[in-house]
């Protein structure tokens, strides 16, 4: 009775998203389906109970089933008021988010969830005082409860067949919304690639060298790359956006900005070793991308020193084996920190002077925190925001659409000052230290801010939204920088409103430093129709 009232318990309880797409799948809530989904409802409650008629041992089944109701009461609570799936990619954020980060998605709202559907419902399954049949008959008893189950499964599969086949079919994500197994299967896929990761990581690009433009000796070169942080392109005023959140970029003479940019995911956990990569988003795995060298390597090779500054939650193994700088601690009376953390403008600190006292060619990326929700109002300092009033909690059910967009809007403003700056910064090295210098900026992936009923970041990338894979990519060059290789702005400000994607990130950047290697595509890079010589 237990196991039996559990299942039932579970598929209730922690389900709200998935009953919802799927009522959506059949076709929408009428009474013609009332069959299909008492059907489907009972299918999905003889399937638990086959499972936990499995574990329904002594000192077993109690344990067992408090855990499932404090993982799914957490779970169901993420997907309902996020509009989020479960699956391996959400659960390497999870485990690789940092303290920060994590703190921000707390909140009463969960408190109040996982204590009325976990912490009480574990408390009295606890309480509750079981008995056990002898242990021959219990053995026959639970055989019989799994094979009886199965067979009713397989009955009602068979006449619900027509209708559940192509909702099953073309709505794949139903999988990641059922509760409790899609933490299962998330949770043995991130294990299964974690485990899977080879010790030895296999070279790339070591044949990278200086191409025929470094043959005439020159000055030395600075190329900083900016890997945003949940930017999504849509919220651009420089991409037609209605409000203006580039003021300082639509001033800058020689910015190019690529306009149609798709995401390698939809989490940076997947979106910055793969863009850092050569295997593009269709080759790209976790344990592909770990198990050998990328971009930062190749750059190694062909005699580039490289640097990564972090302020945010680390490189997810793009810089494993460069240089590396955390400036994201917070220090007492820095003015570019707030009391929690540091912002955006931290990265550029001292960064001047480290390009003068240079002695070879650098490549230099910043990590930025960026627009990193649901806090979006602690991204950039107090005082800076130029929409209003904001949203400031972190229970964004409790915040109005417009609070919400207006918050996310000041962190674009905040990134908007930030990029100028360091374009600010290269152009007067380019000028007083005698170094070309360029910048390429691209976001890891993009936001969903209640489109669809969707918040945040990490859908699945086959459900995920536009609004979660179309990202701001933008490359500013010196005078000096495009003579030296020989780039024709005006070419390239032509091919602005192409299509790109992440995929072309690695050859452009060995593109435009004319690296030889290879491993390079020139027809993946954005600039070498507009390189004169090519």
């Amino acid at each position: 009775m237990l196991t039996l009232c559990a299942s039932t318990f579970l598929v209730l309880a922690y389900n709200g998203s998935f009953w919802k797409t799927f009522f959506s799948a059949t076709g929408g809530i009428r009474l013609g389906n009332l069959p299909v989904y008492a059907g489907a409802f009972v299918a999905l409650v003889l399937l638990f109970n086959a499972v936990l008629t499995l574990v329904n041992f002594r000192f077993v089944i109690k344990p067992v089933l408090m855990a499932l109701f404090l993982g799914a009461s957490a779970a169901s609570y993420f997907m309902s008021r996020y509009g989020v799936a479960i699956d391996a990619s959400m659960v390497q954020n999870v485990v690789e988010t940092d303290s920060r980060e994590a703190q921000e998605l707390l909140s009463w709202q969960m408190l109040q969830t996982v204590t009325l559907l976990g912490i009480l419902p574990s408390l009295l399954v606890w309480r509750l005082p079981l008995r056990f049949l002898p242990v021959r008959r219990d053995l026959l008893l639970k055989l019989g409860t799994v094979v009886l189950s199965l067979l009713a499964i397989a009955g009602l599969l068979i006449l619900l067949f027509k209708t559940l086949a192509p909702a099953v079919r073309e709505h794949r994500e139903l999988r990641f919304l059922l509760t409790p197994t899609n933490m299962f299967q998330a949770t043995h896929g991130y294990l299964k690639r974690k485990w899977a990761t080879p010790a030895v990581i296999a070279p790339l690009g070591t044949d990278a060298g200086r191409g025929i433009k470094w043959a005439v000796p020159g000055r030395r070169t600075v190329t900083i790359l900016v890997v945003g942080e949940t930017a999504r392109a849509m919220n651009f005023s420089l991409n037609g956006y209605g409000r203006q959140t580039n003021p300082h970029l639509s001033a800058q003479a020689g910015l190019v900005n690529f306009r149609d940019v798709g995401s390698c995911g939809t989490a940076t956990a997947v979106s910055v070793p793969c863009v850092f990569s050569n295997l593009g988003r269709d080759g790209y795995t976790a344990d592909k991308a770990s198990s050998r060298e990328g971009l930062l390597d190749v750059l190694q090779h062909a005699g580039f020193d490289v640097l990564w500054r972090d302020n945010n939650s680390g490189c997810k193994g793009a810089c494993d084996r460069v240089r590396y700088e955390d400036v994201s601690q917070p220090r007492p009376g820095d003015p570019s920190c707030g009391p929690e953390e540091c912002y955006d403008e931290r990265l550029l600190e001292s960064l001047r002077q480290m390009i003068r006292d240079a002695k070879r060619d650098m490549v230099i990326v910043l990590h930025q925190k960026g627009s990193h929700g649901p806090e979006y109002w602690k991204r950039y300092p107090a005082g800076s925001g130029r929409f209003g009033p904001v949203c400031q909690t972190n229970e964004l059910e409790e915040c109005t659409r417009e609070s919400i967009m207006n918050a996310y809007d000041n962190t674009i403003l905040y990134t908007d000052l930030v990029l100028s700056r360091t374009i600010d910064l290269l152009r007067a090295a380019a000028i007083e230290d005698g170094v070309d210098t360029g910048m390429l900026y691209f976001s890891d992936h993009g936001e969903s801010l209640g489109e669809h009923n969707m918040y945040l970041h990490g859908a699945p990338y086959i459900i995920s939204p536009a609004e979660q894979r179309q990202v701001p990519m933008m490359m500013w060059l010196s005078d000096g920088f495009r003579q030296r290789f020989h780039i024709d702005h005006s070419c390239l400000a032509a091919r602005a409103a192409q299509p790109f994607s992440h995929d072309n990130v690695f050859h452009t950047v060995l593109g435009m430093l004319n690296v030889s290697t290879a491993v390079y595509n020139p027809k993946l890079d954005v600039i070498h129709p507009c390189t004169r010589g090519n």
